[in-house]
């Protein structure tokens, strides 16, 4: 499993265009339609921090949990900067650990896919299903198969954007349903030269079935899909799907 090292530097402004607060206030209203409007939320693979800061702003009570110390260092700055109360613990969400029980878990931005494997999928399902408060709730997206076989899959992405340009080259396994991809980054200095850094990422696709049966097989109750983007049901043309499942009955 990746960890983000020298790309978390750079991550948020090569993110930029990620629409974090719509998505905060699609599981803000998520949240709220069951019953939870405030109280102790997990955001499992949380990066940077962004969705995390977002959630607390609205009132929850929030830990992050990511396997990459690097960007919980930009974390931790935001949070130093924003006043929020959120505890980060460096972790793999394969084994993560929390101190007592919470009354729901947020694994977004293709976190999740990130676990290449269906038995520790179905791990980390397990430990979601065992911190979680009785009936507590899951929120979960993914990208699709589709996505990285049709969409993105070997496609390469450049752009420059002044005081960082950068390089994006996917390949699609299809074998394995894995897509790597290889990143290649300058980053100005302050004496204007530019330091290049490479990194490479492996992600799993996934279909509804595959997380459904995960979710399964881990005891929990799942509870309903759509198509993150577009809304409706997931189709076969699905980039990102987004999942609510219920703890059930440890």
């Amino acid at each position: 499993m990746n960890s983000y090292t020298d790309f978390a530097e750079v991550y948020d402004m090569l993110m930029d265009d990620v629409p974090y607060r719509e998505w905060a206030e699609r599981i803000i209203h998520i949240l709220r339609e069951n019953g939870i409007d405030d109280g102790l939320i997990l955001d499992l693979g949380c990066g940077t921090g962004t969705l995390t800061e977002l959630l607390a702003e609205a009132g929850y009570d929030m830990i992050g949990v990511d396997l990459s110390p690097e960007m919980l260092d930009v974390a931790n700055a935001k949070k130093i900067e924003s006043g929020h109360d959120i505890l980060y613990l460096c972790q793999d969400m394969r084994a993560f650990e929390l101190y007592g029980t919470i009354r729901a878990v947020v694994c977004v931005c293709d976190s999740i896919n990130y676990i290449l494997d269906e038995e520790e999928l179905t791990q980390v399902f397990k430990l979601v299903n065992n911190y979680l408060d009785p009936k507590g709730l899951l929120i979960l997206d993914f990208n699709t198969v589709h996505k990285y076989r049709d969409v993105i899959g070997d496609t390469v992405i450049a752009e420059d954007r002044g005081e960082c340009s950068f390089i994006w080259e996917n390949t699609w396994n299809a074998d394995e349903e894995i897509n790597e991809y290889d990143l290649t980054v300058f980053v100005e200095e302050e004496d204007g030269r530019y330091r290049r850094f490479d990194e490479t990422h492996l992600q799993r696709g996934y279909t509804e079935a595959q997380m459904k049966n995960a979710i399964e097989a881990a005891g929990m109750m799942y509870l309903s899909s759509e198509d993150a983007e577009q809304g409706g049901s997931v189709t076969d043309d699905t980039e990102r799907g987004l999942i609510l499942a219920r703890e059930c009955g440890k």
